[in-house]
């Protein structure tokens, strides 16, 4: 058993980010009350330190810094420490994140900030070295610097405080919008694409912005999706398609084990940041599944279904939620554990495996990420198969045993850290992307796991008053849930609903957001990020930003329109409308911060269509009308469907009073309150869902 020089009361806690600085010689405490009441009786400083456990640079500043002996006794003596998980609390990340970006310095993780013992932030920063460089000051000197002021110059500390403040308080406030609703059009998403398509690299794919790094975009290529749907505009499929592939055959694609990398370091998609989260692999997978409906390429379902191969494997508890996150680092080294050397490869897999592998995956003898080679594929197999001279067929089938082979050989790596905390909002949107997965390939098995997921988070992370929770670790429950996680989750219902025609998803999906009207909703038609009976903090936020996940604002738009279709009950789309006109200006203007919320606006303005199929069972007529519903792309409808026998007891209004017409299964479509005609064939329901 090791034994630890340092223990402080973060021991007592179950999150995988704050268990890492258990044993740091800083007296680090988790959030609560107790931390600012001893700031007060002791008139000191507070130091919020955020991250999450996959951090990288977290990692970094907690072995230079926080395990530093004499820098753990300057912060000791003189500010009272507290470590937030970002990912538990994303809350005060983002009300001091916002302080922070008010400084003038661009956010991320770490996230240091110092409070008054009242909490209000006067100084932060993200990430400083144990010495002076990249411009930035020593963390000791920057210490030092603070408390001298602190004692010393309380005016300037006074004057810094009432300005963050005023700022947080008035830019987390929304005065009501002067919008109407003839207001709301598609202007915001054209430009949107404009914009998509002006910052477009059309070399490596992808967008390039002012930074070097490339994040997976895969909100804004369902909404180039949605655009071409509407439009026919060629370049927004032509777009999306080429940088899904380009992600998928990059390096920040595992092309072993599979799974998305945060992020690229560079514009080729080559050098990622390898940790692994799993709202990217979530929203990766919806996009695929997407661009397959879209265009019938059978290469997006297959990359969507390796994706959850990985989640299956390595992302799933035992009681069937999902993980979230995998480190960047091993062995204190980033990306080591997802590396190889030539000599390795040609070891492991053998002369003739090795001869396909190597030019495949751009295997060198010098590498191309620290003398080691980050795996890519730039080569078709067919173009691979004529260089080697040999079958394609048999390219392939050692492709197959060259991925076994080395997947088994990195099993036996000492692995990047697993965050296993469970988290309700990310899980919601792998649970969406399995259930719309499941749904487009007829994959029962699929359907079945995004079931269970969500039977655990509304068992273990909703209370029997329906409140949701955040986070589960370890047995334990923990956190009021926030916006995000109450509309993802609604959301995840109604997915799972169309994957399952389970009637039981759509009153809970109901019931959530029957519990966000009643503890999130603000007197101008949006929604708090938190509840009214929830802890108090500077500011309740209010937000439409879809940064990694849809915003809460966002989802609760597009819950709230699909539930009034299977609901029958317009005032709650009225209730979305009021979110879209809230946000107008922001969805005109630089709607690339608003990807998901165009999506609802998109459902929104092109018509919601409500589609109600009545079948008998074991009918191939029925299943034909089923299969259309589910392969192809209508995201501009809702899906109901109930068994003739069914329909008397549903208690789901849309499919109220249907039924057979002369014993055939029948559809009924309905858009802006008018019925069309029902019909009987697949062909003619095809024609009702593309009607405009």
């Amino acid at each position: 058993m090791v034994e630890h020089t340092y223990t402080n009361s973060l021991i007592k806690e179950k999150s995988p980010y704050l268990l890492q600085h258990a044993h740091n010689p800083v007296n680090w405490h988790p959030w609560g009350d107790e931390p600012f009441k001893i700031a007060k009786e002791k008139n000191l400083p507070v130091l919020v330190s955020i991250g999450y456990a996959t951090c990288h640079w977290c990692h970094v500043m907690e072995r230079e810094s926080f395990e530093d002996p004499v820098l753990a006794e300057m912060l000791n003596e003189n500010f009272v420490s507290i470590k937030v998980d970002r990912e538990e609390r994303p809350d005060v990340d983002s009300i001091y994140m916002q302080a922070v970006q008010a400084l003038g310095q661009q956010g991320g993780w770490p996230l240091n900030v110092f409070l008054t013992p009242d909490g209000i932030p006067f100084y932060g920063g993200t990430y400083f070295p144990p010495e002076r460089r990249y411009n930035l000051p020593s963390f000791l000197n920057l210490l030092q610097f603070l408390n001298n002021t602190w004692k010393n110059e309380q005016d300037k500390i006074d004057k810094q405080t009432k300005a963050l403040v005023d700022y947080i308080r008035q830019t987390s406030t929304r005065e009501p919008s002067s919008a109407e609703p003839d207001d709301l059009d598609f202007a915001g998403e054209d430009k949107t694409i404009e914009l998509f398509e002006k910052h477009y690299d059309p070399l490596n794919h992808g967008f390039q912005f002012q930074q070097q790094n490339k994040f997976p975009p895969s909100m804004g290529l369902s909404l180039l999706l949605r655009h071409y749907h509407r439009t026919g505009h060629t370049n927004s499929l032509t777009i999306t398609e080429n940088t899904l592939k380009a992600m998928k055959f990059g390096g920040i694609y595992d092309q072993i084990g599979g799974g998305l990398s945060r992020y690229s370091t560079d514009y080729r998609w080559l050098v990622p940041h390898f940790e692994k989260m799993l709202y990217d692999n979530a929203l990766f997978t919806i996009a695929l599944i997407e661009t397959y409906q879209v265009s019938g390429k059978k290469e997006f379902a297959e990359f969507a279904n390796d994706l959850l191969q990985y989640i299956d494997r390595d992302m799933t508890s035992e009681e069937g939620a999902f993980f979230s996150a995998e480190d960047a680092d091993s062995e204190g080294v980033e990306g080591k554990f997802y590396v190889w050397t030539q000599d390795e490869v040609e070891k492991i897999l053998g002369r003739k495996t090795a001869s396909v592998a190597i030019p495949y995956y751009n295997i060198t003898p010098e590498g191309n990420f620290e003398r080691k080679n980050i795996l890519n594929v730039t080569r078709e197999p067919a173009t691979v198969a004529r260089e080697v001279g040999m079958q394609e067929a048999d390219v392939l089938s050692e492709l197959e045993i060259a991925r076994d082979k080395l997947l088994e050989a990195r099993s036996q790596r000492i692995r990047p850290l697993l965050d296993d905390k469970i988290l309700t909002s990310w899980n919601a949107l792998m649970i969406s992307a399995m259930a719309k997965t499941g749904r487009v390939l007829g994959d029962a098995d699929r359907i079945q796991k995004s079931a269970r997921a969500m039977e655990f988070i509304l068992t273990r992370l909703r209370t029997p008053e329906g409140k949701l929770l955040r986070r589960y670790r370890d047995g334990e429950a923990r956190y009021d849930g926030y916006l995000c996680d109450y509309t993802a989750t609604a959301t995840a219902c109604m997915d799972l609903y169309e994957a399952t025609y389970e009637p039981h998803y759509i009153q809970t999906a109901r019931e959530l957001m029957q519990r966000v009207e009643d503890k999130f909703y603000n007197e101008n038609g949006t929604f708090h990020e938190t509840a009214s009976d929830g802890e108090e903090l500077l500011v309740r936020q209010i937000s439409g930003y879809d940064g990694v996940e849809p915003s809460g604002n966002s989802n609760a738009a597009m819950a709230l329109l699909r539930l009034s279709a299977y609901l029958l009950d317009p005032a709650l789309s009225l209730k979305a409308e009021k979110i879209f006109l809230n946000f107008n200006e922001e969805l005109m203007e630089y709607g690339l911060n608003s990807a998901f919320m165009l999506q609802a606006l998109h459902l929104y303005l092109g018509g919601l269509k409500e589609v109600a199929v009545v079948g008998k069972r074991n009918d191939p007529e029925t299943q034909k009308l089923l299969d259309t519903l589910h392969k192809g792309f209508y995201p501009n409808a809702v899906f109901a469907f109930a068994y003739d026998d069914q329909i008397e007891n549903t208690p789901i209004p849309l499919l109220k009073n249907r039924k057979l017409i002369d014993g055939k299964a029948t559809a009924y479509v309905c858009r802006h309150g008018t019925c069309l005609t029902p019909v009987q064939s697949a062909e003619e329901l095809v024609k009702l869902l593309s009607y405009d």
